[in-house]
């Protein structure tokens, strides 16, 4: 009887009314209320506490770092609030790249549009690096605003992204992989950007990236050991397939210095770093050739692994300082091969030598572009017989102060020059110009360079598209770089014009040489060529 009344409901209930399982039912009841609370506290605190690791779209914090990483699609800043306005400018002209449903307009059944990948370290934290980064940024997005406004009917449209790699480039390998995810993916990535510095990582990542068949234009990478075509060099004249350059070799900044400056073995004297970095190495490589026969051992320095930082270097330099005075009294150049935090060191130091009645002029490299927004650098040096003069990579005089007659133009300068005016005075953001991108500094050239790296490589991309389809192979824009000369295939960039060797590097491209002035401006001197001239005008590289 007992077991078929608990089995009814009108036999439980009447055990309720008798009062033998209320108190036993209220107390279950309420573990089951407080096991349902325990329960959802524990759930919302492994939810609150559940480590996301994604910071926008194709961006993620590696396992164990707080940095940004990965290959943003979006209006995303990586944090750093100087490159809002340029990033909001670039997702603007992406969104406009597809119609308002989201629908297709590639035969293909995907956008019309290609990707390019702008690869810089957008979390950089050296004000100097990230000043790079900004300007790379802003050169890289006018040059995608013209190519797709100013088309005349030629396509794909461009589309661009940006690539971090981390700020050191420790994370590269995690970001390539997802350039190249992009590039079998209705992305369509078919060529990388960028490249700014010439380090390991950033050369791992070019040795990877072109492995894996992506077309890469280097930017402002300048070191021989970052190029095609270099005898000697490891993997063979061809270590980096489908590589193109902007900007010139560290051996011929070095070449077109000489011929500039008129170096003389017996009249100088090299500083180098040691151990060195692919930038570094190369150059010191390149200004030992300039002073075979000279009297004197060059002096070494050494830096922290990251050269952005002090370390004690300032000691070594302030050793050197007595060294330069001790040499003989016709010694008035020093080839510095080292970058911009141990140059500004190195100017400082020389400022308080004790042989102040003697001058000398340091010659280095396009590093020292850096100089011209460094706080730390003691403008005094350079007023008592100091002098610094380097290869710039562009300069916005360059071509606007009697330019040569070939090697490049007035007007391509001029061309940049009102793209700028133009962004810069659309306040509202109209959509038939260009958007504003903050503010401009051109003194450093990056601005300049990375504009026509983009340009390069749209040319690249066009040129490869076969008639009546939309985009081109990876393999069919790596393959463009070798026709990228003469007097219509060259592309005739702001910095000057763009004539590719058969290992995609750019022949007798000018060189900028300019002054740092003590109030940290960079006054253009000359424009100088490796090859101790111009190009003639139909820009064929010789045998």
């Amino acid at each position: 009887m007992a077991r078929s009344g608990f089995r009814g409901v009108g036999g439980f209930g009447a055990w309720l009314r008798e009062g033998v399982w209320a108190i036993p039912l209220r107390r279950y009841l309420a573990l089951l209320v407080t096991a349902a609370l325990v329960a959802g506290i524990g759930f919302a605190v492994r939810s609150l506490t559940h480590d996301d690791r994604s910071c926008a779209p194709g961006v993620v914090r590696p396992a164990g770092s707080d940095e940004c990483v990965g290959v943003s699609t979006t209006d995303y800043s990586f944090g750093r609030e100087q490159l809002t306005a340029t990033i909001r400018a670039i997702d603007r002209e992406n969104d406009s790249l597809t119609d308002n449903e989201g629908g297709t307009d590639g035969k293909d059944g995907t956008n019309g549009y290609v990707t390019v990948a702008l690869f810089e370290p957008f979390t950089a934290t050296d004000e100097d690096n990230l000043g790079d980064v900004l300007h790379e940024l802003q050169g890289a997005y006018l040059a995608q605003w013209k190519v797709n406004h100013d088309a005349n009917g030629e396509g794909p449209p461009i589309r661009l992204v940006l690539a971090n790699p981390g700020r050191t480039g420790a994370y590269w390998e995690h970001t390539v992989d997802q350039l190249e995810r992009m590039t079998t993916t209705s992305d369509r990535l078919r060529a990388v950007t960028g490249i700014g510095l010439s380090t390991e990582e950033n050369t791992r990542a070019v040795k990877e990236l072109t492995r894996r068949g992506i077309p890469v234009v280097g930017t402002s990478i300048t070191a021989d050991s970052l190029a095609n075509g270099q005898q000697g060099a490891p993997g063979g004249l061809k270590p980096f397939p489908g590589l193109a350059r902007t900007a010139p070799t560290n051996t011929d900044e070095a070449r077109a210095l000489a011929s500039f400056a008129k170096v003389a073995a017996d009249k100088a004297v090299l500083v180098y770093d040691d151990p060195g970095d692919p930038y570094t190495l190369t150059l010191q490589a390149s200004f030992e050739k300039l002073l075979t026969g000279s009297r004197y051992q060059p002096w070494p320095f050494t830096p922290l692994t990251d050269r952005t930082k002090e370390g004690t270097t300032a000691n070594d330099f302030r050793q050197i300082r007595e060294l330069v005075c001790d040499t003989a009294p016709g010694v008035n150049t020093i080839l510095f091969a080292g970058r911009h935090t141990q140059l500004r060191q190195f100017i400082n130091a020389l400022g308080e030598r004790g042989c102040q009645q003697r001058e000398f002029t340091i010659l280095t490299g396009d590093d020292a572009s850096y100089l011209t927004g460094d706080k730390k650098l003691d403008p005094e040096a350079l007023k008592h017989g100091i002098s610094v003069r380097y290869s710039a990579l562009a300069h916005p005089d360059a071509w606007l102060r009697t330019p040569p007659k070939s090697g490049g133009s007035a007007a391509d300068a001029q061309d940049l020059a009102e793209l700028l005016s133009t962004a810069q005075a659309n306040k509202e953001s109209k959509s038939d110009r260009p958007s504003p991108i903050g503010a401009i500094d051109l003194e450093d050239g990056q601005l300049i360079i990375a504009y026509d790296a983009m340009r390069l490589t749209v040319e690249g991309i066009r040129e490869a598209t076969p008639s009546g389809q939309s985009a081109p192979t990876l393999a069919d824009v790596g393959d463009e770089w070798t026709l990228i000369k003469g007097s219509s295939g060259r592309v005739n960039g702001a910095s000057g014009w763009i004539c590719l060797d058969n290992y995609g590097n750019p022949y007798d491209k000018a060189v900028p040489i300019v002054e740092l002035t003590p109030d940290r401006h960079a006054r253009f001197v000359e424009i100088a060529w490796p090859t101790g001239r111009p190009p003639e005008k139909d820009c064929l590289p010789p045998s």
